[in-house]
């Protein structure tokens, strides 16, 4: 049922109205119309978001704005963006509904969603920077994409079922576009909106854009993000789409989803954290007091990388039932090798692309259009510049060198390195 005929953008004041005759409202607010309050918290680069509360609770209503928030009306978006954010977590909540956050409306007219409110979470780009642990975190975040991602594949799906969906997701153009510009092409040209730590990265930049090897290597993963559409993918999976307790996890936000390449996920985990990982000099009160924690953040990629690819694996020899692979060409005991092999060839070649992404991740959030609170917290610039100079000579590796890392330790062997020898 549509509440309102047209759009506008809500406010504190008409959140109230906007939520009567929403279904469920009233058991997670309570009946007292007059005690519910509503806060504009939205601190992100697109949308509007409230805390609602009343008398038995709260709740979180999530509206797109009709611009790119972070750069204002110059840069129109359209408000359809919010359909298929409320597709994407009602498909991930079908695979793991433990780790995304309930839903109680969508209103299509008005581009918002009612949803969860989570309480204690804190986004997890913040804990990072206050040097928190999160035990659960590595398993949850292998749980979420190895479920998500072979359970929109075809490697699960039938072929008519899957293409269905990716017809639906093909329309989510305008935000595949802000992906594509800001990550696999501003970076490397003079773009309007570009900025860097300057002047400490001029050179550094300018370096990036005279940098014939590695262009040529990005435009190739921009094809593979405009052409291969393996997976329903968040499209935007970093720390700020993540909110966690230390036992519990959730991720937000996939308003970027469509049917694209699986290791633009998987590569975008690794790129923040190990954009987390180089941040936390900026962090300390003095050298070397957050070395464990820094560790810590390091055992954390790996054990999400070998989490998630055990699980992919898992999942694929239980449910050979998709369309790709058919699973009954293969029965005996010398075909069941065979495809155990290939399976285990396709999740390495999963993996190099997830570096090569990864890679891609780190740069645009330093040279680039938006940026990340990790670095962009460090007030000392020079510190900062030094965080986000070990940053991109990692990711330069990961996105040039992908096939030498061979596995995820070698990975973190290299960040461990570049921190040591600076």
């Amino acid at each position: 049922m549509e509440i309102l005929e047209r759009y506008f953008p809500l406010s504190n004041s008409s959140i109230p109205e906007f939520l009567e005759g929403v279904p469920e409202v009233e058991i997670l607010l309570g009946c007292d119309r007059s005690q519910w309050v509503a806060r504009e918290v939205g601190d992100g680069n697109l949308n509007a978001v409230f805390i609602v509360r009343g008398e038995a609770g709260s709740l979180v209503v999530k509206q797109a704005l009709p611009y790119l928030r972070l750069v204002g009306d110059s840069w129109p978006l359209p408000l359809e963006r919010s359909y298929f954010e409320y597709l994407a977590l009602t498909e991930q909540a079908a695979h793991v509904s433990h780790l995304v956050p309930k839903i109680y409306h969508f209103n299509k007219t008005m581009a918002a969603i009612v949803m969860e409110y989570l309480s204690p979470h804190v986004i997890l780009r913040k804990g990072f920077i206050r040097g928190i642990v999160y035990p659960q975190l590595a398993e949850d975040l292998a749980e979420f994409a190895a479920q998500t991602l072979f359970k929109t594949s075809d490697l699960y799906l039938p072929a008519a079922t899957k293409k269905a969906r990716l017809q639906i997701f093909c329309a989510n153009t305008e935000l595949c576009r802000i992906t594509e510009d800001l990550v696999f092409t501003d970076p490397y040209r003079l773009a309007k909106l570009n900025r860097w730590t300057s002047p400490e990265l001029d050179e550094t930049a300018a370096n990036f854009r005279r940098d014939t090897e590695l262009k040529v290597a990005v435009q190739r993963l921009k094809l593979k993000f405009l052409s291969s559409t393996e997976a329903l993918i968040h499209g935007d999976l970093h720390s700020g789409s993540v909110m966690v307790t230390p036992g519990e996890t959730k991720i937000i936000d996939p308003e970027f989803a469509f049917y694209g390449p699986m290791g633009f996920d998987v590569g975008a985990l690794i790129g923040n954290l190990l954009l987390a990982y180089f941040s936390q000099t900026g962090h300390e009160s003095a050298p070397g007091m957050r070395d464990e924690y820094r560790e810590w953040l390091l055992a954390l990629a790996e054990g999400f990388w070998n989490g998630f690819s055990s699980r992919f694996l898992a999942l694929w020899a239980k449910n050979p039932v998709g369309d790709a692979f058919t699973g009954i060409l293969f029965e005996s005991t010398a075909e069941r090798r065979a495809i155990e092999a290939e399976r285990h060839r396709f999740v390495s070649n999963l993996f190099e692309d997830s570096l090569r992404f990864a890679g891609a991740k780190m740069i645009r959030r330093i040279l680039g259009l938006a940026h990340v609170e990790d670095l962009e917290s460090i007030e000392n610039t020079r510190i900062r510049a030094a965080c986000e100079l070990n940053s991109l000579e990692l990711a330069r590796k990961l996105i040039l060198d992908a096939p030498s890392f061979g596995h995820i330790r070698h990975v973190t062997a290299a960040a461990r390195a570049i921190h040591e020898n600076r």
